[in-house]
């Protein structure tokens, strides 16, 4: 269970992050979209798990590749110089969950049984 401490450092990392490779530009990453979907932090803040979600996932072992740790990480330790006193070592994860449900919603089409045929019968 995450404390109320972990999860506001989440957001503001989350936040933090996502403006940080919005600025570096799609040109950064082949021209795919990236996403922070969310960040965990360890409980002594020293460790953040960023999942990221990646458009067209075709691309996401490259982008996963091309992503810089450092470069990030040294970026975000000048916007939270201030509220922490250790800047978190980032790990980057790709978030398949909108895979997941995109591939659920095809096979579900594929079968005949969608969600619109249910509301109109």
């Amino acid at each position: 269970m995450a404390t109320t401490r972990q999860l506001k450092v989440g957001r503001q990392l989350q936040k933090d992050i996502g403006e940080i490779i919005q600025r570096q530009g799609m040109a950064a990453y082949g021209g795919a979209l990236l996403t922070v979907m969310g960040v965990e932090v360890s409980p002594d803040l020293s460790y953040a798990k960023v999942m990221i979600s990646i458009f067209p996932s075709e691309k996401a072992n490259d982008v996963k590749a091309s992503l810089n740790e450092k470069r990030i990480r040294a970026a975000l330790a000048k916007r939270v110089r201030n509220q922490l006193r250790v800047v978190p070592e980032l790990a980057f994860y790709v978030d398949t969950s909108l895979d997941y449900v995109e591939n659920i919603e095809r096979l579900l089409k594929a079968t005949g049984c969608n969600s619109n045929s249910a509301e109109q019968g």
